[in-house]
């Protein structure tokens, strides 16, 4: 699609490679644009079996590209980011993750909408939502205290804890552990082109079947988090960090109550 977006197919698998390694894949409107409809092609293309999203060996995403994302906050539901997760969410193919370095942010979150996860030993993930001055999105609110239980989520959601990729194994977010950024791919790319040796409609029924319970509330609590997201954006709470991460110093909240 562009430089920043490598779309591949090849035996039944589209993949889809965030590929601005010099920004740490840091995802912009437009990124987020061309990803939707890569996945909604994706659906639509008879001869695609499943999905295959990575950003390389060296690094998944660092999350939003914060000058681009200040330059046109996403204060809509909209906005390139939530077609993205609306595509994601509504995907009827499956999704196969390989995670390598860095998966912040929306890069941790969009995991718990894929079908398998793969992540290298070196993976750090992270979702600092609240140290921006923002809140949980993608689900994630509902998600992970339900995987975790409320205490570890809280330790990730509330106050950004980072964690590696044996820690997303052990807690049930990604499927295996691999040694480094290549294996990881490699495994990834193994296991999404099985999908091309299953009966196509019985996959889709499948995946269906197992998303049901729940998927309600789940659209809901995406909604409201994209609500809520957006209405965080227009604080001074979340001015002061987005400025003070873009002057690379730490977020005075002390006047805030």
């Amino acid at each position: 699609m562009t430089e920043h977006l490598i779309v591949e197919r090849e035996a039944g698998l589209m993949t889809l490679r965030l590929n601005r390694l010099d920004k740490k894949n840091a995802l912009t409107r437009a990124m987020y644009s061309q990803l939707a409809e890569a996945l909604l092609a994706a659906d639509a293309e008879p001869g695609v079996r499943a999905v295959l999203l990575s950003g390389g060996a060296e690094c998944f995403t660092s999350g939003n590209d914060v000058a681009d994302f200040l330059q046109a906050p996403p204060t809509s539901l909209d906005s390139p980011v939530f077609h993205f997760m609306r595509a994601l969410f509504e995907l009827k193919k499956p999704i196969v993750a390989a995670v390598a370095g860095s998966a912040v942010g929306i890069g941790t979150t969009l995991l718990l909408h894929c079908d398998l996860v793969y992540v290298s030993r070196c993976a750090k993930l992270k979702m600092p939502f609240v140290s921006l001055g923002l809140c949980p999105e993608f689900g994630s609110s509902l998600i992970l205290p339900r995987l975790l239980g409320h205490a570890k989520a809280a330790e990730l959601l509330l106050l950004g804890e980072s964690f590696s990729g044996a820690q997303a194994t052990e807690w049930g977010i990604a499927n295996a552990v691999l040694d480094d950024g290549a294996a990881t791919l490699a495994k990834a790319r193994e296991m999404a082109l099985r999908f091309s040796q299953l009966a196509p409609s019985a996959v889709e029924v499948s995946k269906r079947l197992m998303q049901a319970p729940g998927r309600e509330e789940l659209r809901q609590v995406i909604l409201e988090e994209g609500e809520l997201f957006g209405q965080r954006l227009r604080t001074p709470e979340a001015t002061e960090a987005l400025s003070a991460f873009m002057q690379r110093r730490k977020p005075d909240f002390s006047k805030f109550v």
